[in-house]
């Protein structure tokens, strides 16, 4: 009887160590993915600044709207570089209002009849603004689960996040026009 009582031990350990092998190698897999979101969203704000700055230096724009748009552009590439998430959420967002401020103005579209490159332009800038809009929706539903991972008692008790930094979300305002 004793050694059924051994091999039951041994069993649940046994069983035991799997789950939490797999908890760790799942959240280790968030991790990586949350890694991979934020290089996309970043690639995908250095795109919609790219394409800012060739709207702003396109001469479609009227001189102080090229240059608020100029100025948003230097500062999200600035803030870009620095470790401070809320100053570059700041940046990306004055960015987003500085084109938004671009595109609602009544005689952007009307000016963009006649000129050879310029539908293709704006195209290309709203297009690059949508896709910073799905990269960091993308982004902020993994870091949302790994954070809901991280939080379970079983990885808080066997510590099996290790040192992978916390992630945070990335809020800054990405959205069209004025809702």
């Amino acid at each position: 009887m004793t050694l059924f009582y051994i091999a039951l031990v041994i069993l649940a350990v046994v069983i035991m160590s799997v789950y939490v092998s797999w908890r760790a190698g799942r959240l280790d897999r968030l991790h990586h993915r949350t890694d991979g979101a934020r290089t996309g969203l970043d690639l995908a704000l250095v795109r919609r600044s790219s394409a800012a700055y060739e709207l702003a230096s396109s001469g479609l724009l009227d001189p102080a709207t090229s240059l608020l748009l100029e100025d948003a552009v230097r500062r999200t590439k600035e803030n870009g570089k620095r470790e401070d998430v809320f100053d570059r959420e700041l940046a990306e967002s004055d960015l987003t209002r500085a084109l938004r401020a671009a595109f609602t103005q009544p005689e952007f579209r009307s000016s963009l009849t006649g000129n050879e490159g310029a539908e293709d332009l704006v195209a290309g800038v709203e297009a690059a603004a949508r896709q910073v809009f799905l990269a960091r929706k993308f982004y902020n539903d993994i870091v949302a689960r790994t954070l809901e991972a991280r939080r379970r008692p079983l990885v808080r008790v066997f510590r099996l996040a290790g040192h992978a930094p916390q992630p945070v979300f990335f809020e800054m305002d990405d959205l069209p026009s004025d809702e």
